[in-house]
């Protein structure tokens, strides 16, 4: 199955260029319809705001869009989407709101401002890598505690819950295809005390 990038999850930011204010939120869709649902909840939300400029792109059907919401043409949602399509991240929708502060920022200023405020926004999202994930239950003593947990991390795993109790039950997430290897290497670290089971996989975005 597939990976892709997406925003880990809701991002905002604000970026203030001669007076002018700028509000950048991204959401990561699913949908056109809920792409332009976002769209149509910040319009109403900062319907005093002289504009709304923004972007989205879907992996299904490698739908990209934008609007440039009165703002001279290609210098607002052209490079809002420039900065999901470099970073390589799909299933995202971004809006800048700017109130305008009375100083034209000229062609340039408004490219750097809606680039940049887009970007700040995917910041504040954070990244995940949607891919198939393992749901791991392993129950190991208290000393080998730490090194368990180095060991997720090292590969690419996060741990989800840790239960303290008589020993300490973990809960991992791991990329399905690291299993094998990641239970091989758990046998060697545990001298074959700790047991790895694999519980469910699902789809669904996790660490990059």
């Amino acid at each position: 199955m597939d990976s892709y990038l997406v925003p880990a999850g809701y991002g905002e930011a604000e970026f203030v260029e001669k007076r002018s204010r700028f509000i950048g939120q991204l959401w990561r869709v699913e949908s056109e319809v809920e792409a332009r649902e976002k769209i149509d909840e910040v319009r109403k939300h900062y319907h005093d705001a002289r504009h709304h400029c923004w972007c989205y792109v879907l992996r299904d059907g490698n739908v990209l869009r934008y609007g440039d919401d009165g703002e001279p043409q290609g210098t607002a949602g052209q490079p809002m989407l420039n900065v999901f399509l470099k970073e390589d991240i799909t299933n995202a929708v971004c809006v800048v709101t700017r109130y305008f502060g009375g100083i034209l920022l000229g062609a340039g200023g408004l490219t750097r401002a809606y680039g940049g405020t887009a970007k700040l926004a995917l910041d504040a999202a954070g990244i995940s890598r949607m891919r198939l994930w393992a749901v791991l239950a392993a129950s190991c003593a208290y000393p080998l505690y730490e090194r368990m947990r180095i060991l997720v991390e090292k590969s690419g795993g996060v741990i989800e819950n840790a239960d303290f109790g008589t020993d300490v039950l973990l809960t991992i997430l791991l990329p399905s295809e690291d299993v094998a290897a990641f239970q091989e290497k758990v046998t060697e670290l545990s001298a074959g005390t700790v047991e790895v089971m694999v519980e469910e996989k699902r789809f669904q975005p996790g660490p990059v």
